[in-house]
């Protein structure tokens, strides 16, 4: 007989998200018969983070964001991508953890990719619909790491209109997985001009 843990529960979302968001690595989501282990997660921390949207205060889009923590905050980017974040922190805080890219594990097409928030979305079928969504239990839920994981360190990935919140150190990755997105350098943090590291 095989033991299969317990999904994770609230007092684990009920942290900031720079901890979710490490946290996170090497964790694994279910939906519907589909497991993913988590390899890559950014993390996004209220208002006066710029490149979060809860920058733009509490609006229809931002319900959840701004909801309890441990539920779904599902958005849509380039009027095509799907992303799918974890609430986190308390209510209202507006913090939020992207989950960037995962490991397919189990009913997957063998071809199935998901190295970026888009593909990790259409893979595990994370729509729209389950913005809001809990994730303590039920057909959508996240179990906790197992084994000891590597994890890396950079800025975030595709915020440059964010100024200096873009350079922020919080994205995070697992160092040995294959299956970790690749975005061009020009992409992490804010680009760089000629001459400047």
């Amino acid at each position: 007989m095989t033991f299969s843990p317990p999904p994770l529960a609230l007092p684990f979302f009920a942290r900031d998200a720079l901890v979710v968001a490490r946290a996170l690595i090497g964790a694994r989501i279910v939906h519907r018969g589909k497991v993913a282990r988590i390899v890559e997660t950014e993390a996004y921390r209220g208002p006066k983070d710029l490149a979060c949207h809860a920058r733009a205060g509490l609006t229809k889009r931002t319900r959840a964001l701004f909801g309890p923590p441990g539920r779904a905050y599902v958005f849509l980017v380039y009027g095509m991508y799907e992303c799918f974040n974890v609430v986190c922190n308390e209510e209202g805080s507006g913090h939020a953890v992207l989950l960037r890219a995962a490991e397919p594990l189990g009913g997957f097409d063998e071809r199935t990719e998901a190295d970026g928030p888009g593909k990790l979305a259409r893979a595990m079928k994370l729509g729209r619909a389950l913005d809001g969504a809990s994730l303590l239990e039920g057909d959508l839920h996240l179990l906790p790491r197992e084994g000891r994981v590597r994890i890396g360190v950079s800025a975030r990935v595709g915020v440059a209109y964010a100024g200096t919140w873009a350079d922020k150190p919080w994205r995070f990755f697992d160092r040995d997985s294959d299956h970790v997105s690749r975005p061009p350098k020009s992409a992490i943090g804010r680009p760089r001009s000629k001459g400047h590291p």
